[in-house]
């Protein structure tokens, strides 16, 4: 019986915030070293469909690799745990800032990637794509 965790969900228009976020020096740096890739500018949001909705809540309690800004002092940036997924077979992560700085409902995910997903995938907004979690987690229960 395998444990992977696989989420299907509805791609949406985000808060347009994630890309100059992704652009940062600090987090291009991490995501070269802790993922492989520097991150495509932007997010790909996706409405997780309500059948995944308890996985997920399951998954932004995970400890993931950890993104850290230069100063954790300074309230502009947070920390986030970054997951690898695939999304539709690219190599991704969903990034879950910590609670007090997340914009969407715990229904929507943001995945980043070296490319543009959209435009790879060929997908809009209302299209439905499936990420599937990279490592074994023993509380997604979602396949």
């Amino acid at each position: 019986m395998s444990n992977k965790c696989t989420l299907k969900g509805r791609v949406v228009s985000g808060a347009k915030k994630a890309a100059f976020f992704t652009q940062l020096d600090w987090v291009l740096e991490q995501c070269s070293e802790k993922l492989g890739f520097k991150p495509f500018p932007g997010t790909l949001n996706v409405k997780i469909l309500p059948e995944s909705l308890l996985a997920v809540e399951s998954l932004q309690k995970e400890k993931g690799i950890e993104l850290v800004p230069p100063d954790p002092i300074d309230s502009t940036f947070c920390t986030a745990q970054l997951l690898p997924v695939s999304i539709e077979g690219i190599d991704a992560a969903m990034i879950i800032p910590e609670e007090k700085v997340r914009i969407h409902g715990k229904n929507i995910i943001e995945a980043i990637a070296p490319i543009s997903l959209k435009n790879a995938l060929k997908i809009d907004d209302g299209d439905t794509v499936t990420l599937t979690i990279k490592r074994t987690l023993p509380k997604c229960s979602i396949r």
